[in-house]
């Protein structure tokens, strides 16, 4: 394996632990955490021959791959009047969650209470969110805009549109979810907004987009991984990028 020095731009962060006593140093690269054996040990109060044997069982049992989680890097330390450079073993955020699930510890104990009450928000819910990381952004990294631009091609999907406008045809007094005048205000709305976008109802862009002899049928995107029925008689899915980034700013 080749030898790596420390990226120029990596960045030394502290981790802190609740009762304030872990202090551990980290570099980012490729938007995750490196830690050596030590640093984890020293992360989740353990013994480094204890995360030794985690990560081999991690390996061993397929959960994660060492191209994939390891990387050498050339490290400087200092011991007593000389700097020593030695080449060690840094792994990185999906081998560090998967020891903390393993490591008997109360700190690692902690994580798993963390973990788990962050995975439960997001099968309960469907997303997680760290308010105070997106309100006050510290991190080399922010992921704000993305944010924002996924919540719009959310806002536009179909069956969501479809409920928004209801909610709003549903505060009429006479409102009867039965009657097809219901289902055709839908269409006439969503008709509005694929006009402004291409100038074309939304019958008008299956009707010249659709094309058997296209890949997936002329479709830009769908739901699943494999076309289906359903998804070829929805208007969205044959607009290019510039289109649905203008419809998701419209919605």
């Amino acid at each position: 394996m080749k030898k790596k020095t420390s990226p120029e731009n990596s960045q030394f962060l502290v981790y802190q632990a609740e009762d304030g006593q872990i202090k551990i140093d980290v570099r980012l690269e490729e938007e995750t955490v490196w830690l050596t054996q030590q640093q984890m040990a020293d992360l989740f109060q353990s013994s480094k021959q204890n995360i030794s044997h985690h990560i081999q069982n991690v390996y061993e049992e397929g959960e994660l791959l060492p191209e994939a989680t390891v990387k050498k890097y050339l490290t400087v330390r200092r011991e007593g009047q000389r700097d020593v450079k030695r080449l060690l073993d840094h792994y990185n955020l999906d081998m560090i969650i998967s020891v903390g699930y393993r490591v008997k510890s109360h700190v690692a104990t902690r994580f798993r209470i963390w973990a788990t009450q962050t995975l439960r928000e997001f099968i309960v819910k469907g997303f997680v969110l760290d308010d105070e990381r997106l309100k006050n952004p510290d991190q080399p990294f922010d992921y704000f805009d993305e944010l924002i631009r996924r919540i719009q091609d959310i806002r536009t999907s179909e069956r969501r549109f479809y409920q928004k406008i209801t909610d709003i045809y549903a505060t009429s007094i006479d409102y009867d979810p039965t009657l097809s005048i219901s289902l055709d205000f839908f269409k006439t709305v969503q008709n509005k907004m694929h006009w402004a976008i291409t100038g074309k109802t939304a019958a008008e862009i299956i009707h010249e987009r659709a094309d058997c002899d296209k890949p997936n049928m002329g479709l830009t995107n769908w739901r699943s991984v494999k076309v289906r029925k359903q998804d070829v008689v929805i208007a969205k899915n044959y607009l290019n990028q510039d289109e649905l980034l203008a419809l998701n700013n419209l919605v």
